[in-house]
Formats: C-alpha cells, structure tokens, sequence
C-alpha cells in the first residue's frame, strides 16, 4: 500500500474520528453542564459561568489528555505484543500484562509508597514480568499456535493476580479506596499531574515501539529471514517487551487496567491499512485514544447522572472483536 492510500483509508479518518470524540468528550458529561454551555467556555466566553468553567477546564480537559494518552499507549502496545507473540489475539489485557501491571501498584500502595511516584515505575515492573509470562506461555508448544489457548493462559495469569489483588483488599483497609481505583479501569479524577507522572514512560515506550517496528516486520517471516536480513531476534524481542512493559506500564498506573483496547485497536487498523506494522502503528496511536475517548463519552451518558467505569465500557466493546476473531475461519494475517 503506498503512503498516499495509507493516508486516504487510514490516518485521515481516524483523525477526523478522533478529533470529533475529542469534542464530544469536553461537551458531554454526566453533570449539569450541557454542550452549549461547554461550548460557550472553548469559545473563551462563559466568564460568569464558575461551574462551568470549572467542569471543562479542570475536569473534562485533563480527562481527555489522560484518555488520549492513554488509549495511544495500549493501541501500539497491542500491536507490538500481538507482531511480538505472531498472534491477533496477544492483547495486553487479555493476557495479564495489565494484570501484572495493576498488582504491582497495589503491592507499592500496601507496602507505603505513593501511587503518584511510585506507582509508574512499580507498574512497569509488572508489566514487564506480564510481558515475559505471555511470551513464555506462547513460545509453549502448541499453546503460541492456538490462539484460544494462549489467552486461556492469560486469563488464568490475570485470574491469579486478580484474587492476590483482592486479598491485599481485605488485610490492607487503610489503602483499601486507593486500591479499588486499581481493580478497574477508569479517568474520572485523572488531572494534569497525573499525567504528566506517566508521560515520559509512555513517550519512551512509543519511541521504542517506532524503533523496533521495523526489525518486528521482519521478525514475522521467521527468525532465520530476520537474521539474514540483520537482525537479532532476541535483541528485537527484549525491546519489544520493553516498549509493551513501558506503555502498559504507564498507562495501568494512570488509568488502571483497561482491556480489550489493545485488540479492538490493532484488528481495526489493520482493516484499514493492511498488516505492516509501520503503518499500522501509525493509525493505531490515533485509533487508540478514539476507542478510549468513545468508551469514556459513552459511559457518562448511559446511567446519567451516574458513570460506568471505562474498564467496563471497553470490555463491552472488546468482546464482540474477540468472539469475531475466535470465530473467524481464518484468522487476520500479522
């Protein structure tokens, strides 16, 4: 596909869907403040409106950052993890890698350290041992070439950590409400701070993922092709875990776990631009924060005046993609 084709069927929609959640995400909300009066606020009116002032500019502003930030980071981890693993079904939700990422933040808030400091650097480290684990159980005979398998073992990892999360719960009450934030994802209250916490993380393991795209391309025609063609499969391979742990890592630690982006993201850009890895890590880094932002639009207005957490949200759209792939006769080329 040449770049003129990649930008006509891929990078110019996208970001015209992104940039129209984008809007829809400092509009809409679950409170009182309604599209006009957001609007009137962007326009730079709205000077005698303090609450809504305050909703756009302190709330749903700094949310929407987080949530573009975050969605850009699983939709590349999920492309790296799945070229990585050669499989479509290599999602870092499905697989533990945010499971791993989130137990390790409630292991650093149980142990006393702060989840704004610490908690980047403590999710990293568990998701580079999620990484390693889904690796090792796809390089498993058998288990790499069935894709069902492969996320059977993920679920029992993420099962695993899950129920070790919910006992730290009942012997630590004092972190008990810091925890909780953990167990499912969500943006709401996510400010700047936060953010730019993580944001150095994220911008590391996006530039890792670019640096090891193209080694990656190659690597999935097999290690001796990649070898000959200069390439080190075991070094291509560290890096690549490395740029997962650093993008699941981050974005765990500011949004909590959010599943199935990481599919839904790589399987829709790959519709669109076919299967290089390049061109699909260019559309996903704006597919990604689409996906989140519609998630996160959408469960504030579908129990007003209440929210859905995003983690929910993102499961509920995640699923039909997966049950798809699990059904399809052919699975999508990598």
């Amino acid at each position: 596909m040449t770049l003129r084709k990649t930008l006509l069927r891929g990078l110019l929609p996208v970001s015209a869907v992104l940039l129209a959640v984008v809007a829809a995400s400092l509009l809409l909300g679950a409170g009182d403040v309604g599209p006009a009066r957001a609007a009137a606020v962007l326009l730079g009116g709205a000077d005698g409106d303090a609450d809504a002032r305050f909703t756009v500019l302190e709330l749903r502003l700094p949310r929407t950052a987080v949530a573009v930030a975050v969605g850009a980071a699983l939709g590349v981890a999920g492309a790296v993890l799945q070229a990585t693993a050669r499989n479509p079904l290599a999602e870092p939700g499905l697989l533990g890698v945010s499971a791993g990422a989130s137990f390790a933040v409630v292991l650093a808030i149980v142990l006393g350290a702060s989840a704004t400091t610490v908690g980047p650097y403590a999710a990293v480290l568990g998701a580079a041992a999620g990484c390693l684990l889904a690796l090792g159980a796809a390089r498993l005979r058998g288990a790499g070439d069935d894709p069902v398998r492969l996320v059977l073992a993920g679920a029992a990892f993420s099962g695993m950590v899950g129920a070790a999360s919910s006992v730290l719960l009942l012997v630590n009450q004092r972190a008990s409400d810091e925890i909780r934030f953990w167990t499912v994802g969500s943006v709401v209250g996510r400010g700047t701070d936060d953010l730019m916490a993580v944001l150095p993380v994220l911008l590391l393991g996006l530039a890792a993922a670019a640096a090891v795209s193209p080694a990656l391309s190659s690597l999935a025609l097999g290690d001796d092709v990649a070898t000959g063609l200069g390439h080190r499969p075991r070094r291509v391979r560290a890096v690549a875990v490395t740029s997962v742990a650093l993008l699941v890592g981050g974005a765990t630690a500011v949004a909590g776990p959010v599943a199935f982006v990481g599919l839904v993201v790589p399987f829709a850009a790959r519709a669109l631009v076919g299967p290089d890895l390049r061109r699909l890590l260019g559309v996903s880094v704006l597919l990604g924060p689409a996906v989140v932002l519609l998630a996160d639009v959408v469960s504030r207005l579908v129990v007003r005046p209440y929210e859905m957490p995003l983690g929910v949200m993102t499961a509920l759209f995640g699923a039909p993609v997966l049950v798809a792939v699990v059904r399809s006769s052919r699975l999508p080329s990598l």
